[in-house]
């Protein structure tokens, strides 16, 4: 028997149940007497007592009881085959309203006429009407009978209800016979579920308004300004095949895109909006250059057009286009004023020439933020094949992905600016629970001190060993400070997840791509401070070592380097975080650290298709 997702260690035997000779009848029985029978049938059968406890439990809910009683109630009541008292619930509600409106008498009067004038109530009743005369399908307005003399194959009327919801297609005019056709049919629209219109088709009519020699954006008027149906009146494409193809390809956007800024788009009403980080259905391939898409986890049914992978890249790659990979003023990498057409180009190469920090030494270095400005980092992302010439970011192909032991845990990675805090969130993470925990050992070149330990505070190397671990890529970030070298090694990491523990990484941005395997799976966390104001109230004054006095810990202009070091971060490297925090009060950003990072042990999650198919 299983009870609570595991199987029992015990093997159960067959427990017998007496059925009382009343209920002996498929006829006479009771379901709810039936369940509160079985607990005291179970009474003295030890063989299995910890099974029969877990049922016994069931049996006696008062939850399951009711569930029960009221299925017996709905299956006697359908016995009778029942019929509506009236099939006109609404006209005699709105008798009643006339009647309370001319004689309001009493409270009890005023208050039926508040509660009758409802809007639920209403659909109520009018749901009622509907489901009494079984009138379940739309009403469309009559065939019209002014037909031209044409061959009735060729001819096809279709009538739609309209509502709020688009049609769900965009149409164009022909290059060859200037005839207004239909271009794309959205999957999941109002045209693509009735299945009477397909990309090709010839509109001649629109309501009975001829369309032959207008021009797109005419039509498109007459679409918007008709009421409660449409009628076409179509000259269906000669296709063998107008099935269409569905495909199931979900795509985690690197980019922000807005359809109303793109002027490539050929329908902007049908385009996708999406930002960076969302994850997208891609259902229809068709066009090579705009695929249509939905929002995975939305309630919209219909999709919308977002440029192709190939396509967004060749735009990327032009030299005229607005890279995702150059900050901008507002964080976005809009598409507003691209050309459509523009000649190659090469993107530029991120992160080679920015002032960055080794974060994850910080362990070595107490010095105030000032002094640390020395510390500049010697890590050349061109160092490592694996990204030496990174294509323009713009889809990366994913899939659900949920770890099961004894598949090691995901790496967690915490980037963010200097003295933002993400040395403070790893060691209160480490010291949170150190046995499921755990962070790096750095290695050093430097001396090693008489009280230290190999292996708990650093892993001390010669130089030339250093070095060989930097050409054949073995260190994931490193750094000079005095004249000795310091790193993270990719086998220290490897150290702490081969001791079935969670390994904690504080790191620069560009360290991010390193460890980006299908082995580590990381999940990088991006730690930004608050604005300004906020700031200087939580950041500027801290206490003494002694407890007494405050001391002033950062200046205005330091906290707004941070600020820009956070935009400069995100503009970078934003497609590759998968979790943004706004460091208020440590206190707080570490609660969210950890309910985030419970989610991602028991939670399935989004993952490149690549570390799953490897």
């Amino acid at each position: 028997m299983m009870r609570g997702g595991q199987q029992s260690p015990e093997v159960c035997r067959p427990t017998r149940v007496e059925m009382p000779p009343a209920l002996a009848s498929p006829q006479s029985v009771d379901a709810g007497m039936v369940l509160a029978l079985i607990p005291a049938q179970l009474q003295g059968q030890s063989e299995v007592a910890e099974d029969l406890a877990f049922l016994k439990a069931i049996c006696g809910d008062r939850s399951m009881q009711s569930l029960l009683k009221v299925h017996e109630n709905l299956k006697n009541y359908l016995k009778t085959s029942p019929m509506p008292v009236v099939q006109s619930g609404s006209s005699l509600m709105q008798d009643l309203l006339e009647e309370l409106q001319i004689a309001q008498t009493n409270g009890e009067s005023r208050e039926l006429l508040e509660l009758l004038a409802k809007p639920h109530v209403q659909a109520l009743l009018t749901t009622h009407d509907t489901v009494a005369r079984k009138d379940f399908l739309p009403t469309l307005p009559p065939l019209p009978n002014n037909f031209e003399d044409v061959d009735e194959e060729t001819v096809k009327i279709v009538h739609l209800v309209k509502n709020k919801e688009p049609l769900g297609a965009t149409i164009k005019r022909h290059d060859v016979s200037g005839a207004i056709v239909i271009a794309r049919i959205m999957r999941g629209g109002a045209a693509d579920r009735s299945g009477l219109i397909h990309m090709g088709d010839e509109l001649k009519e629109v309501n009975g308004v001829r369309v032959d020699h207008k021009e797109p954006e005419e039509v498109i008027q007459i679409l918007a300004q008709s009421q409660n149906a449409l009628t076409f009146k179509i000259i269906p494409a000669l296709k063998e095949d107008i099935s269409p193809r569905e495909t199931k390809l979900f795509l985690h956007a690197l980019f922000d895109y807005q359809p109303s800024e793109d002027p490539a788009i050929p329908c902007r009403e049908a385009g996708l909006a999406f930002s960076r980080g969302d994850v997208l259905q891609v259902v229809s391939q068709d066009d090579v250059a705009w695929w249509q898409a939905r929002h995975t986890g939305g309630s919209l049914v219909r999709a919308g057009l977002i440029p192709s992978k190939l396509y967004m890249e060749r735009r990327l790659a032009s030299k005229h286009t607005i890279s995702p990979l150059t900050p901008q003023k507002k964080n976005k990498s809009r598409l507003s004023n691209e050309p459509v057409h523009s000649e190659d180009g090469n993107p530029e190469e991120p992160g080679t020439d920015s002032e960055v920090y080794i974060a994850g030494l910080r362990r070595s270095f107490r010095q105030s933020l000032r002094n640390r400005r020395v510390l500049k980092s010697m890590f050349d992302i061109k160092r490592s094949g694996d990204y030496e010439t990174p294509e323009p970011p713009t889809y990366e192909e994913v899939i659900q992905y949920q770890r099961m032991p004894p598949d090691p845990f995901r790496l967690v990675v915490l980037v963010g600016p200097p003295g933002v805090g993400i040395g403070e969130l790893k060691r209160k993470l480490v010291a949170s629970n150190p046995e499921h925990y755990e962070g790096t050992v750095p290695t050093t070149t430097r001396q090693k001190k008489s009280q230290e330990e190999e292996g708990k505070e650093y892993h001390f190397v010669t130089r030339h060993v250093f070095d060989t671990d930097l050409q054949n890529n073995r260190l994931v970030e490193h750094g000079e400070y005095k004249g000795n070298l310091y790193g993270t090694t990719v086998d220290s990491i490897r150290a702490v997840m081969i001791a079935g523990k969670v390994c904690v990484l504080d790191a620069i941005p560009q360290a991010i791509k390193a460890v980006r395997t299908s082995e580590f799976k990381p999940y990088v966390v991006f730690v930004k401070p608050s604005g300004m104001e906020k700031q200087r109230d939580t950041r500027t004054l801290a206490p003494n070592d002694d407890g007494k006095d405050a001391r002033q810990t950062f200046v205005d202009e330091e906290l707004q380097e941070m600020i820009s070091a956070a935009e400069h971060m995100g503009a970078q490297y934003g497609y590759l975080f998968d979790l943004v925090l706004v460091n208020d009060q440590i206190d707080t950003t570490f609660q969210e650290l950890q309910r985030a990072l419970h989610r991602l042990e028991h939670e399935p999650a989004w993952v490149p298709l690549s570390w799953v198919l490897s």
